[in-house]
């Protein structure tokens, strides 16, 4: 039995790369030298989002609409391109039964050579029966998955009669590994996180294994809540991501640690995250950010998948405000190569870091003040954003993106709120190996090497665009 994709443990042979981005050439659009990227929200309502790159050349993406009546299906040649990709209805819920109410989280994944989508159902009616919620699969009949027929393949056995959701596969040296969210009899919580090697598509080959119980107090805000586990394995060691708490602005990603060599049906080996490792953001506005998956972009450095809503406030259940948007944003890896998620990059383009070098420090901001290297991850991030069609951008960053790098008149650089003036105007000019950011305000003029200041163009540094 082998497992050839899988959705969110998606262990491509990349590794964090340096940025490849060609420098923008000057006085061209920037559009000219760099094909246009996502955007966000990538696609609007579809929550529970995986998107995975295949080795046909596609990425392909599914998710849960806001009826929870059908399963979708949309591919591209580019992450952007699935904001505009035609979506087919793969199968909708039955007429009677226990797939007749509520469609959740369907996760598409090749098994034995045969498409299938794993999704959790209950039955219609009202009343607390919908929440009868338990894992099933449905199978495609032939090679494409978007344009094969989609027939029920089974309920998926799990250990308990009990609620279950959010199924995920990854492989880990050779071995299938189902991944999955289920209420334990006799443990009071909504659901915990549990993996078992595979034995068929619908059954395992051992006992379960419970890796984390939902304790701690971001866990457990609103609901007692683990689920939607996604595996990523890098640096020598797997990363194991949920989501906890209710599905409104408390939702957020925790993460667990397992060495690469390790036994990883063992509870022991792995290690749980003290604190979550992506939350809502108020700056940004994006709220509730959870049930992610990961991929890798064109240029194969790692990315982020995950839903969120640009607002706080929603009435009546969470559940079924329908504005849980598909977002993407690029995976970055500390010093001691674990992931560092950052925060909600925000709508609109993804933003880059500048950095003074491959691996060199950060442009970075600390309040209104500009300096070289520190801070955290989102203090370096900035979006570069067109002013016309003649290729001059603004920077602006993502905590606080009502302001602008702007030159001050003594030409020290600092954040101010954005305007139209030269002031906040930048030129990407092309080096041999990077871009210098000319002033529009100071001809000759770029910004420095330590970032704070400009400096005649001999003497400022090309920043590469990461």
């Amino acid at each position: 039995m082998t497992l050839s994709l899988s959705r969110r443990a998606f262990v491509a042979g990349s590794a964090l790369l340096p940025m490849a981005c060609g420098p923008v050439a000057r006085n061209l659009p920037v559009a000219a030298s760099a094909p246009q990227g996502p955007a966000n929200p990538l696609v609007r309502q579809r929550a529970d989002a995986q998107v995975f790159r295949h080795d046909d050349g596609f990425y392909y993406m599914t998710g849960s609409v806001p009826e929870y009546d059908r399963l979708v299906l949309r591919r591209s040649k580019t992450i952007a391109g699935l904001a505009t990709a035609e979506e087919r209805v793969l199968w909708r819920h039955e007429a009677t039964g226990p797939m007749s109410g509520f469609l959740w989280a369907p996760e598409l994944h090749l098994f034995d050579g045969r498409w299938i989508i794993y999704f959790a159902a209950g039955p219609s009616g009202g009343g607390e029966d919908v929440f009868r919620i338990r894992t099933y699969a449905v199978v495609c009949d032939g090679p494409d998955p978007m344009t094969g027929n989609w027939t029920v393949l089974g309920q998926f056995q799990t250990p308990w009669d009990s609620f279950n959701l959010d199924s995920s596969i990854f492989v880990h040296r050779g071995t299938s590994y189902f991944a999955w969210a289920q209420r334990e009899p006799g443990i009071e919580t909504n659901s915990n996180l549990y993996i078992a090697p595979m034995a068929s598509p619908l059954t395992l080959a051992a006992a379960p294994a419970r890796l984390t119980v939902p304790t701690l107090d971001w866990e457990v805000r609103g609901f007692k809540v683990a689920e939607a586990p996604a595996v990523l394995a890098r640096n020598g060691r797997l990363f194991m991501t949920y989501s906890a708490s209710a599905t409104d602005a408390r939702y957020c990603l925790g993460m667990l640690t397992a060495a690469d060599n390790a036994n990883i049906m063992d509870p022991r080996a792995w290690t749980k995250s003290d604190q979550p490792v992506f939350v809502t953001n108020r700056e940004t506005g994006v709220y509730g950010p959870g049930h992610n998956s990961f991929t890798v972009d064109e240029q194969g450095r790692d990315m982020l998948v995950y839903h969120g809503r640009d607002y706080e406030q929603i009435e009546g259940d969470p559940l079924f405000d329908p504005n849980r948007h598909t977002r993407v944003q690029r995976l970055y890896f500390k010093a001691d190569g674990s992931p560092d998620f950052g925060v909600p990059v925000g709508n609109g383009p993804l933003p880059v870091r500048l950095l003074r070098g491959a691996g060199g420090p950060a442009l970075t901001h600390r309040d209104s003040a500009l300096s070289l290297g520190g801070g955290a991850l989102a203090q370096s991030q900035f979006r570069m954003i067109p002013i016309g069609e003649s290729g001059p951008i603004a920077l602006a960053p993502i905590l606080r993106p009502a302001d602008r790098v702007t030159v001050m008149p003594d030409g020290s650089l600092t954040l101010a709120a954005a305007t139209d003036g030269p002031a906040q105007t930048f030129i990407p000019v092309q080096g041999a190996g990077g871009v210098r950011l000319e002033s529009a305000l100071r001809s000759g003029h770029a910004i420095s090497a330590n970032g704070n200041a400009l400096a005649p163009m001999a003497d400022s540094p090309l920043w590469l665009v990461d």
